[in-house]
């Protein structure tokens, strides 16, 4: 009995990796359907099929990138015994994975759309919530170090939060800017000495 339903012509998970690609080197607007269909080997027809718009295409590109993309950097943060070291290999993480020989360089969620008219709006709005939830993550690092005893009580933990997220979106700009792996690590060292003067303790 023949199998029901039409067969993929295309690995829909490997065109959408060529797009997240595409979108990561050049940003949303900065990025072409034209450019979009000939990475994923598509015309624009089965492109649009498969994902709809370019703004759906860019937002299952940024929760492919998401999902698959530099999970190191968030495992080194929550496996670390203490928070200081937690931030410390976060960002040695972020200086490996933004340097890769074998990707582009930088972050998508940093760099992917940061402004720019009505029509990426919700491009704009999506990578910003990403930011965030990133934020809430690095929060979430320091109030473990709380319970912990290694990061003391009454620190702003947001504000600490937010000064790493902020170097972390530094080292992203510089990466894509050319700098080198041995110049992001000394940027990390750099915040990581902005520690005790943040979180009130020793390292």
């Amino acid at each position: 009995m023949p199998a029901r339903g039409r067969p993929r012509a295309f690995d829909r998970e490997a065109a959408l990796f060529c797009a997240m690609r595409v979108f990561w080197e050049q940003g949303y607007e900065g990025t072409s359907m034209a450019e979009l269909t000939s990475a994923m080997g598509l015309n624009a027809p089965s492109v649009y099929a498969a994902f709809g718009s370019k703004a759906e295409l860019f937002k299952a590109a940024v929760e492919a990138y998401s999902e698959h993309v530099g999970a190191e950097i968030w495992d080194a943060l929550s496996k670390a015994e203490t928070a200081r070291q937690g931030f410390a290999d976060f960002l040695d993480q972020t200086a490996l994975a933004y340097t890769r020989a074998d990707q582009p360089h930088g972050c998508m969620i940093a760099l992917g759309a940061l402004h720019g008219g009505a029509d990426i709006v919700p491009a704009c709005g999506m990578l910003r919530e990403k930011r965030l939830e990133n934020i809430r993550l690095l929060h979430e690092r320091l109030s473990q170090g709380i319970e912990d005893g290694d990061v003391p009580e009454g620190v702003d933990c947001r504000q600490i939060a937010e000064f790493y997220a902020t170097v972390q979106h530094g080292m992203s700009i510089m990466a894509r800017d050319g700098g080198s792996l041995e110049q992001l690590r000394r940027t990390a060292a750099a915040a990581m000495a902005a520690w005790d003067g943040l979180a009130g303790t020793q390292s």
